[in-house]
Parts: structure tokens; sequence; C-alpha cells
């Protein structure tokens, strides 16, 4: 056993337990035993923001790139990419709970800290509406949060609920392209089974482009037929094009529908791709802004 898990197996056996032991359902269908959750790490930036919206963030021990908000998140000890982890870095941390997605890997590592003694609870990661409030469950349950994670699942539902409802009077769906702009600079846009189609539908948007899956680099010619009725983007992406102005001035949007219209929506990254606790009340920001005559989300 290399002498770091061996001394993180020593740590983990002097944590106290912050909760009662509880069994929580995983991805998988497979009951995992939560003994000690006073130590937690978190390995996705939807989850890390469900354990703050749960008021239990004073058990993270450290977190993963991709957890970006609340801010103070971004203050805690880095473990890495959540797709590129490392055994070492992690139980570095003497972690005694490690909340991940199926995202989540490689899969040597995952299995290293088994071996070490952490319990690793994985819930479901796909960008999906419907799969949020059982992230939240899961993880409220595991943290000995079940009734303020019930609250916040049940509110979530009960928005997406309401904004299903109303656009079922909105049989006209406007043309959506998603438009993303790498750290490089690099501009691709999102085809089928991505995370922002997947928003796009859920605002009721039709995707613009359903020619491919995945992401794509932007064609000039490609996004002129696409000819979007509006234009969504990430808060990032618009401020490293230059602003709303320099998007809806670039070639393959200057004489489109949603540039003629001045119709551009941007929402941080994190919020509109990570279907984390804020899923309904992003959706709902998009699909006023696709139909401006729909009233606020409920509370």
């Amino acid at each position: 056993m290399m002498p770091l898990v061996a001394a993180a197996i020593g740590l983990l056996a002097f944590a106290a337990p912050a909760a009662a032991q509880v069994s929580v359902t995983d991805v998988e269908g497979k009951a995992v035993t939560v003994r000690d959750a006073s130590r937690v790490v978190s390995v996705g930036g939807a989850l890390t923001e469900i354990v703050y919206a749960l008021g239990a963030e004073s058990r993270l021990v450290g977190v993963d790139t991709t957890s970006l908000y609340p801010a103070a998140a971004r203050a805690l000890p880095q473990i890495g990419y959540q797709r590129t982890l490392a055994t070492e870095g992690i139980l570095s941390l003497a972690p005694t709970l490690v909340l991940v997605t199926e995202d989540a890997g490689p899969p040597t590592v995952l299995a290293q800290l088994g071996a070490a003694g952490v319990t690793l609870l994985r819930l479901p990661g796909k960008a999906s509406a419907d799969l949020v409030p059982a992230r939240i469950r899961g993880v409220g349950l595991a943290l000995g949060k079940p009734a303020e994670a019930e609250a916040l699942a049940h509110r979530v539902e009960r928005q997406l609920a309401a904004l299903a409802a109303v656009l079922t009077k909105k049989p006209e769906r406007p043309n959506v392209l998603f438009l993303f702009a790498t750290s490089s600079g690099a501009l691709t846009v999102a085809g089928r089974d991505t995370a922002a189609d997947a928003m796009i539908r859920l605002a009721g948007g039709r995707n613009a482009v359903v020619e491919y899956a995945g992401y794509k680099p932007m064609a000039t010619e490609a996004a002129i037929a696409a000819a979007p009725d509006v234009v969504l983007a990430t808060t990032e992406g618009v401020n490293q094009i230059g602003g709303r102005d320099a998007v809806l001035a670039l070639p393959g949007f200057a004489t489109s529908p949603a540039a003629r219209s001045r119709r551009l929506i941007d929402i941080d990254t994190l919020a509109l791709l990570g279907f984390g606790p804020r899923v309904a009340e992003v959706a709902w920001t998009i699909a006023r802004g696709l139909y401006p005559d729909l009233p606020p989300a409920p509370n």
C-alpha cells in the first residue's frame, strides 16, 4: 500500500461522523452506506452547488475545477478536473466522503479511493432536468440534510412543472443557436445530445442545429443557414468575444433574425450547462427571453 494511502486511512479512522449512518442509492441503483460525512470532497460543479444550497458547505474540504459557484467554492483546495482526477491529491485531504457524478474518473482513481476506505457516492450526471431532483435528494441524504433537500428538490420540480404548463400554450418554437467561446477563442455551436440542446428544449426553444450531435466549430455558412431567432451564449463567452454587439456582428449572425431584433441571451456557464439546483430558474430566464409575455418563475 502506498504511504500516502496508508496515512489517509489513518486520518480517516479519527474523523468524527457528521451525521447518523444512512444508505443512499447511487447512479447504478446500488445502496451506498454513508457512515461519516464530516469531510467531503465534491467533484462536479452541480454537486458542489447543491452542498452550498443545503447549507452544508462547512463539510467541504476540497472541490474540482468545475466548482465555480458560489464564489466561495473557488477558495477551497482544488483537486483538478473531474475527468482527470488523481488519487494522491484527493487522499491528501483525508475525505470521509467523495461525491462524484458518473462523468468523474478515471475509473482506476475511483477504485483506489474505495480501496483506501473512502466512501464514494456516484450520482447522476447527465444533462437532464428530470435528474436534478434525484441529485439534490441524494446529496441531502448523504449529508444528513434530507428535509432541506426535499424542500429544494420540490421547489425545482414545482418550477419546472409550471414552466412546462405555460409552454404548452406556445406552439411556435423560436430557432435558438447556442454559441460557445472556448478559452483559446475558438467558437463552437451545439448540436443534438448536448447540455445546451437540453436547456434550449427545456426553455421552449428549438435548437437551430440538428444536423449533428455534440459541439463543432462554428462555420459561417452553416450559421447563416441556421438563421437563428435567438442566440444563446455563456456570459463568459460573450465577454471574451467583446460583448453583445460583437457577438451579433459575427459574420454568421450579422444578417440573422437574432441580429435584426437584438435577441441575445447570456447566462453564466455553470448555471446554463451544469444542470444544478438553479436549473429551473435558468430555464425560466431563457424562456422569458424567448417569450417576453411569460410571467416570472414561481417561488
